[in-house]
């Protein structure tokens, strides 16, 4: 089935995808694609169920991440003791715990990555609040308030959620039925296209108007 979209003269055609992409939507996502996309369904499955528990513990249950971290580090510490000291009954080898179980490599990378994102976010941000696009400027200041209306109404883990659960859901289902999802975007921005014309010669254009005076230089 063809994907649609509407030109200026109204008119269907099934050259566009929505938003006027015309990469594949796997492209787009370069080397997420596997997680996003659910390529590897059980490293995506996986991590949607632990951001899930995380969210569930702490908002439905209430958990405390202190009282967690620690039932945590008494229930492995009572492990490692059970399993070192019951280990010699069966003629078992003790547990080995690696000496760096974070090695300073792995933190560095980590943190890099961390500093490379903020500072494009800060760039992005100065770019934006210089004004040269006022367009973008006026959308960023909305689109922040909206962000900040959203913060108060619910807590930032159930929102922070609520947007995971969206990257993990909604591109896929859009890959899965992308030609359908078109096709009722572009035939409903058709129709209030058409119906705005008709409000707008049968309400607007009736609408009394004094006569406009010109200016004097």
């Amino acid at each position: 089935m063809p994907s649609y979209y509407y030109t200026s003269d109204d008119e269907p055609s099934s050259t566009r995808s929505l938003f006027g992409r015309r990469r594949p939507l796997h492209d787009i996502f370069g080397g997420r694609k596997d997680i996003v996309l659910w390529r590897n369904k059980q490293l995506s499955g996986g991590i949607l169920g632990v951001v899930t528990l995380i969210w569930f513990l702490f908002e439905v249950v209430e958990y405390h991440f202190l009282t967690l971290l620690c039932h945590i580090s008494i229930a492995s510490m009572l492990l490692l003791f059970i399993w070192s000291n019951g280990a010699a009954l069966f003629n078992k080898a003790p547990p080995k715990i690696p000496e760096m179980i974070l090695s300073e490599r792995a933190f560095k990378d980590v943190a890099l990555i961390i500093h490379a994102k903020l500072n494009r976010f800060l760039s992005f941000l100065h770019d934006i609040s210089r004004g040269k696009d006022l367009k973008l400027f006026l959308l960023t200041l909305v689109s922040l308030w909206m962000v900040s209306v959203l913060g108060s109404c619910c807590s930032s883990l159930s929102l922070l959620y609520f947007g995971i659960l969206c990257i993990m859901t909604i591109p896929v289902l859009y890959e899965k039925y992308e030609s359908d999802v078109d096709r009722i975007v572009y035939k409903g921005s058709y129709d209030l296209k058409r119906m705005y014309s008709t409000f707008d010669q049968k309400v607007l254009n009736k609408i009394p108007r004094g006569p406009v005076k010109e200016k004097k230089f």
